[in-house]
């Protein structure tokens, strides 16, 4: 019996890790090939430095919306970044004025105007499941 009692006390002391599901959907994809390639950034002071993402994901271009489903997010406040690698180089080609030359996009679907958005700008807050819909910039 005491056994017993230990199992349960154990059982429900445990610390409860709360985590979420992200469902993003991309769309306005125009051209259907090459990958799309996400990061999912939980801290602003290196958002958008290449290998800081909290979470990097690629996904190949088969329609011109895709969905993909991120699991066990710990709950706080994250800002996505991606674009359409069309020519599979793994990086986001710009012109000589540092404007991408491949689609790309921003939670909260900001358009920057003169420079890269703010974590700030893109944060959003994940505390329960959530899906987020981004529209890319072509």
């Amino acid at each position: 019996m005491n056994y017993l009692l230990l199992f349960f006390y154990f059982f429900i002391s445990q610390p409860q890790t709360d985590t979420f599901t992200l469902t993003l959907t991309v769309d306005n994809i125009k051209e259907v090939n090459g990958t799309i390639e996400i990061g999912l950034f939980n801290n602003g002071d290196r958002f958008l430095e290449k290998g800081q993402a909290y979470k990097s994901i690629s996904i190949a271009v088969n329609n011109s919306s895709e969905t993909i489903t991120i699991e066990n997010i710990p709950k706080g406040t994250y800002a996505i970044s991606l674009f359409q690698d069309l020519n599979d180089d793994k990086i986001c080609n710009q012109n000589f004025f540092g404007i991408p030359k491949e689609p790309y996009a921003f939670s909260n679907n900001i358009r920057p105007k003169f420079s890269a958005p703010t974590f700030e700008d893109c944060q959003f807050e994940l505390n329960s499941d959530k899906s987020v819909r981004i529209s890319l910039l072509n």
